[in-house]
């Protein structure tokens, strides 16, 4: 299945189908974003798709699973979520807490308080995520001899990470929620991307000779949520 490159949306499978009259969006099970469009239109049209209908894609991947909130939740490596009664909703950062008061009436089933808490979550992650991520990803590239171009953070994805055709990296910032194994693991893969695009038989041998435990990794990475 062919794809095309976003550096918002990572790799997006596109499938053409003589059924379709126009765009549809999905998600695949693995996380990734796929579109079947018209057998007849032509890549710079699909693009031009895409960049019609960001808002509706950012929806479909914010509409996927996600992690239920709950008091002591961890928040990344190095916080956690306390969840409090109070006379009015407020939500702050203190030390290494992310305390959410609640109103009266107020409830973690609420749409709006959901967003709120995700939003400050969202910010812990990103500081972590670009404090650790960048010299851990240099460190693998330079121990195994790989070379990429550029390392962005998004966490408007479903996918852990994803690397284009010109070996640029984007990397969710979920990652910080994962074991440090499979943070590496992730990294590894991405890695090995800058090398195969694809997820061949070479591919997986690439991934294997720097992650001996890569098939238990990958199984164990399925039990985790990349959404925020």
């Amino acid at each position: 299945m062919p794809h095309i490159d976003d550096d918002e949306f990572g790799r997006i499978a596109v499938r053409r189908s003589s059924a379709s009259r126009s765009m549809r969006a999905s998600i695949a099970p693995n996380g990734e974003l796929r579109l079947s469009v018209p057998s007849y239109a032509p890549i710079f049209v699909v693009k031009r798709m895409i960049h019609s209908s960001r808002s509706d894609l950012r929806l479909l991947i914010a509409n996927q699973p996600t992690v239920t909130l709950h008091d002591g939740m961890q928040i990344g490596k190095s916080h956690t979520l306390v969840i409090k009664n109070g006379l009015q909703r407020s939500i702050k950062r203190q030390r290494l807490q992310l305390i959410a008061t609640l109103a009266p009436g107020d409830t973690l089933a609420f749409q709006d308080v959901i967003q709120e808490v995700r939003s400050h979550m969202r910010l812990i992650l990103r500081k972590e995520a670009k404090a650790h991520l960048p010299k851990r990803i240099h460190y693998l590239a330079t121990k195994y001899e790989y070379d990429y171009t550029s390392l962005r953070f998004t966490h408007a994805s479903s996918r852990w990470g994803s690397c284009n055709s010109k070996k640029a990296i984007s990397l969710n910032i979920a990652l910080m929620g994962l074991p440090f194994e499979l943070i590496d693991y992730v990294l590894l893969h991405e890695l090995a991307h800058t090398k195969h695009l694809n997820h061949s038989a070479e591919f997986w041998q690439t991934v294997g000779s720097t992650d001996l435990n890569y098939l238990t990794h990958k199984k164990q990475l399925k039990s985790y949520n990349p959404s925020i």
